[in-house]
């Protein structure tokens, strides 16, 4: 099967691109950056430079392709503005140098539980839900689904929620926290989370793909287990084998503390997540997805629970030297 991977050098395209050659898959990737794109090579797959905005590259990479795995999003900007130019408009261009291509290949949209918004506590989102995005980045993520749902193109949406495995940087900055005795958790703890392993859900993308089951549907890809904020800092450090605190942290605190690292990155001209707006989500009840209708589609079920993932995570931090 031939398919197109975009984001394919970032944290969830790698372990898609790793999934998709195992299956004997060949593998086109857009690649904003040539020197990230070098870790591709061993891999054998083709690389066309460009980004969502080179209509040129976007047309030579979706010649031909059976599937497109739309991977490439910012998680992070100054403005909503920015967040809709890439998200929203990214997904546009790929969607329409897709449907000039004449090919009608499937349409794998990696969205966001952002997307959809909160879950009600006790009530994990199966897909089918009015979406309540409630931060910018949710918004966009919301957008680009629009996006997709209105082409003629056969498409799928997949909203994972909290992604982490080996080569992720932002679950890394739990760990090193952790590293010094340190488990700080947004409220009171209570938070209801679900999450994803990096290569499961690779997994969950391909199955989406290979089934007409899923098609013009959205789903939420993750582990069943719902587990608290609390057990998710004594998680990591339990898989690190450290003692922590865990420090609760209240939302009038939260929101001094983001606003002081948004002020700092806008004067030194960067972007972060951990922006005032992003407080939006820290401090909900609730984030989390029932992936019983991708499994009933499909077949596909997560293979790793929260304490063997993130054990597979630690080894790989401490032997990468990333913690």
């Amino acid at each position: 099967m031939k398919v197109l991977v975009t984001g394919a050098t970032g944290f969830i395209g790698s372990h898609l691109v790793e999934a998709l050659r195992r299956r004997g898959d060949e593998v086109t990737a857009l690649a904003r950056s040539l020197k990230k794109a070098e870790a591709l090579r061993p891999l054998a797959v083709r690389v066309i430079p460009g980004d969502l905005d080179d209509i040129v590259a976007l047309s030579k990479a979706v010649e031909g392709q059976d599937v497109i795995y739309h991977v490439a999003g910012v998680i992070s900007a100054r403005s909503e503005a920015e967040f809709m130019a890439s998200n929203r408009g990214g997904t546009r261009n790929l969607v329409e140098a897709t449907k000039v291509s004449g090919t009608g290949p499937r349409f794998i949209l990696v969205s966001s539980m952002a997307a959809g918004g909160p879950s009600p506590r006790g009530r994990p989102l199966k897909g089918e839900e009015p979406p309540k995005p409630v931060t910018r980045y949710g918004r966009s993520k919301l957008a680009a689904e629009r996006v997709v749902e209105a082409s003629d193109l056969p498409w799928t949406i997949v909203r994972p929620p909290m992604v982490y495995g080996p080569r992720d940087r932002e679950v890394l900055k739990v760990f090193r926290l952790a590293r010094l005795g340190l488990g700080p958790v947004f409220g009171d703890g209570t938070q209801e989370l679900s999450a994803v392993h990096g290569a499961d859900l690779a997994d969950a993308l391909i199955a989406a793909a290979t089934t007409t089951r899923t098609s013009h549907k959205i789903y939420y890809a993750c582990h069943a287990e719902v587990f608290t904020s609390t057990h998710f800092v004594r998680s990591i450090a339990g898989a690190m084998g450290k003692p922590i605190a865990v420090i609760r942290v209240p939302l009038s605190v939260g929101r001094g503390v983001l606003a002081i690292t948004e002020t700092a990155a806008r004067i030194t001209g960067q972007t972060t997540i951990l922006t005032t707006d992003k407080a939006n989500e820290f401090f909900q009840t609730a984030w989390t997805g029932d992936p019983g209708p991708l499994t009933r589609d499909s077949g596909w079920t997560a293979a790793h629970d929260l304490t063997a993932g993130l054990a597979e995570t630690w080894r790989w931090y401490r032997d990468a030297g990333w913690v």
